[in-house]
């Protein structure tokens, strides 16, 4: 049975996860605490006393949906990097695993249902920040939570992909500095992408991050149709599945030797 297998590399990582749950909550709470308040307050006043706001918002509300979509995925990128090729090569965790009766579909499984685990603390800890900020609609806003979440996940299954083919951590500063920073800054999370050279609106919109972006905006401040909702939510969940087929295939490949 593959649930039940999954399940137990689930377990194993929130038995590790626990002793350091602590130090990751606070992280997960106060760097968007002290960014909002940052740009968000500091920033967002100049923003808003010189054009009213972005897009007919204050430059906070507008801001905070899509830090969520971005620090999901930052969050996700780092957990399907180096803990991932931990476990392959360094402590040889996931051998230890196949000696039992799990999988590597099994192992692939459990680790995005983790992954999906991790985007979901993170996540829901922003948006405990945001309503301190009282920025958004509830309940409607709680939604950002699954919407940021699915971000996240679509860019952790294609970089576990990645990780897979890996001997040892050096593309991962490659990946981070050349995708997930611009991305970062770029995507949409900190200014409307139609301000972008048409080529790089392109460029944005092919990457997940933006419709994530779109989509948490959109369910925060109760402005997206569910049309439109709906084909970024099609972006997000074909990132994540064909991620999770790729990663599938390659970490079988990179195990059965």
């Amino acid at each position: 049975m593959a649930l039940p297998s999954a399940l137990h590399v689930v377990e194993h990582n929130a038995v590790v996860f626990r002793r350091l749950w602590r130090g990751n909550i606070m992280v997960s709470f106060f760097t968007p605490l002290f960014f909002l308040a940052a740009m968000g307050i500091g920033l967002g006043s100049l923003v808003n006393r010189s054009s009213g706001g972005v897009n007919g918002v204050p430059y906070l509300d507008y801001l905070a949906p899509g830090l969520m979509a971005a620090a999901a995925m930052q969050t996700a990128a780092v957990e399907a990097m180096y803990p991932i090729l931990n476990r392959i090569m360094w402590d040889r965790i996931y051998d230890a695993m196949l000696a039992t009766p799990v999988a590597v579909r099994d192992l692939v499984f459990g680790e995005v249902a983790w992954f999906a685990v991790r985007m979901v603390i993170v996540t829901a800890a922003f948006w405990v920040v945001m309503t301190l900020f009282r920025i958004g609609h509830l309940p409607e806003s709680l939604l950002a939570v699954p919407a940021a979440a699915l971000t996240g996940l679509a860019f952790a299954t294609p970089v576990m992909a990645f990780t897979a083919t890996r001997r040892n951590d050096n593309g991962f500063a490659a990946i981070l500095r050349f995708v997930i920073t611009p991305l970062y800054l770029l995507g949409g999370a900190f200014f409307p992408i139609s301000q972008l050279p048409l080529v790089l609106q392109w460029v944005a919109w092919a990457t997940p991050l933006a419709h994530g972006v779109a989509l948490c905006r959109g369910v925060v401040l109760a402005n997206i149709g569910p049309g439109e909702a709906a084909l970024h939510l099609l972006v997000l969940v074909v990132y994540i599945l064909a991620g999770l087929a790729l990663a599938w295939i390659l970490l079988l490949r990179r195990l059965s030797k």
